[in-house]
């Protein structure tokens, strides 16, 4: 089998993104431009990818991590010089290399492996990857002979009125025999308006030796387009957000209102869950059968069972099991775990705590640091006051126990099984088993009082 490599072109800073961060970080349905890219071609089984950095380097090598090498491009003197900074890597090397942009998020596996067999196949040295697109103007047009193979490929400012009525473009997007590629480099000029070495230039020195010049043209024109400032970001999430929700519903899930649901690409959804308007789900995030979410709820990193509903709430790097239902208006943050058929209602905020099988807490409830057994009662109002100002501490509530209103539990406190906790209780020391536990002021009324107090003022 043919070896595979592939040079990420990260290195552009983006001065039209007009922002400080570095360009290709910009999320795409919550997921980094350029990290879109390394997945896609993570998929394809290269022998390796190298990625080409310049401003911000730290910050995509932070991204991408061990996926790729690096390679620093000090100057930005254009694609040919940033591809020729692997030459370290790939110099010399037999195989087919594919050379892709960092800020094409849409980019997919199919069309990058389809490219690559094309290339292969039809035994060509260099092999472009175009489109054709109703308006063209800043493209380079790509020129074929009369039988149809490419010719050139030539630049906007460049092209006679004929050549500008071509609608096939170049995508920035190539194929190229390893070795012809790091050879040709080495004769691509600088002699040019912008003083920058071209990789289009490759092709014609390819031709002029009288290798053979392919194109793969896709037919979905929307996967081929750069992110160049604000206005292209917001397409590309436009676009991809509804290839996320396309896939889904055709997989059997059901989107009541795909322009206000926002899913992201690492999210894994089964059949006949649906999801309600409003509704955003990010990162990790697994939703089991017949669950129902939203409308407008917010998900991110958690598992989340089958027949569960959850509505008009925010639920965080936590698990909820089966046959649970949370909101409206509930917040569950990081490190929580929702056992099957436990209920979290209104105002309710869960913290650090595991809450296990039929357990309820119906309204206006803070539980943080927290274990609880199962079907426990908690009541409106309480708290597990679980910060002293230095340390966290931890709440136990055992099988079976019940927690009156407005209870302030004081931990580090238990509550074992099967006791009760008075309404408006301080508890301060560990409940026994199947005790009532009061901790409250006696009441005393002063009858006359505000007579009293009329007759003073």
């Amino acid at each position: 089998m043919t070896n595979r490599f592939a040079v990420v072109l990260a290195a552009g800073k983006g001065t039209r993104m007009k922002s400080k961060l570095y360009k290709v970080l910009h999320p795409v349905c919550g997921k980094p431009m350029v990290q879109h890219v390394v997945d896609q071609l993570n998929t394809l089984e290269l022998d390796q990818i190298i990625t080409i950095v310049g401003h911000g380097a730290e910050t995509v090598q932070d991204q991408l991590g061990d996926q790729t090498a690096y390679v620093v491009q000090e100057e930005q003197l254009g694609t040919g010089h940033a591809v020729r900074m692997a030459d370290s890597y790939l110099e010399g090397k037999p195989g087919t290399t594919v050379v892709v942009c960092g800020d094409t998020p849409l980019l997919t596996s199919d069309t990058l492996n389809e490219l690559m067999e094309q290339h292969e196949s039809v035994q060509a040295k260099v092999t472009v990857l175009t489109t054709d697109i109703t308006d063209p103007t800043g493209y380079g047009r790509v020129i074929r002979d009369g039988q149809g193979h490419v010719e050139k490929i030539v630049e906007e400012k460049d092209a006679s009125s004929d050549e500008k009525s071509v609608k096939e473009i170049n995508t920035g997007t190539y194929c190229f025999d390893n070795e012809l590629l790091f050879e040709s480099l080495k004769q691509v000029s600088n002699d040019n308006s912008q003083g920058e070495y071209y990789l289009p230039d490759v092709l014609e020195i390819a031709k002029n030796q009288g290798e053979k010049v392919a194109a793969f043209k896709t037919p979905n024109d929307e996967e081929t387009i750069g992110v160049n400032d604000r206005v292209a970001l917001a397409n590309a999430e436009r676009l991809l957000r509804d290839r996320i929700n396309k896939e889904h519903m055709r997989a059997g899930v059901t989107i009541v209102d795909p322009q206000q649901t926002y899913i992201g690409p690492d999210v894994s959804i089964e059949a006949d869950v649906i999801i309600e308007p409003g509704s955003v789900i990010k990162g990790e995030t697994t939703i089991g059968a017949d669950t129902v979410i939203g409308p407008h709820t917010e998900l991110k990193d958690c598992q989340i069972g089958e027949r569960t509903l959850i509505k008009q709430s925010v639920v965080t790097e936590s698990h909820v099991g089966s046959d649970v239902q949370i909101g409206p208006f509930a917040h569950i943050r990081p490190d929580s775990y929702i056992q099957d058929e436990v209920k979290i209602g209104n105002f309710v905020e869960v913290k650090k705590t595991n809450m296990a099988k039929g357990s309820k807490a119906s309204h206006l409830s803070y539980l943080g640091d927290a274990k609880l057994g199962k079907d426990v009662n908690v009541g409106c109002g309480v708290i597990t006051v679980n910060y002293d100002g230095r340390k966290k501490h931890k709440t136990i509530i055992e099988d079976g126990a019940f927690i009156g209103c407005n209870a302030n539990l004081i931990a580090p406190v238990r509550i074992e099984e099967g006791a009760y906790v008075a309404a408006g209780s301080t508890i301060t020391k560990d409940v026994p088993e199947k005790a009532l536990s009061i901790a409250r002021s006696r009441q005393e009324n002063k009858e006359g009082y505000v007579e009293r107090l009329n007759k003073r003022s």
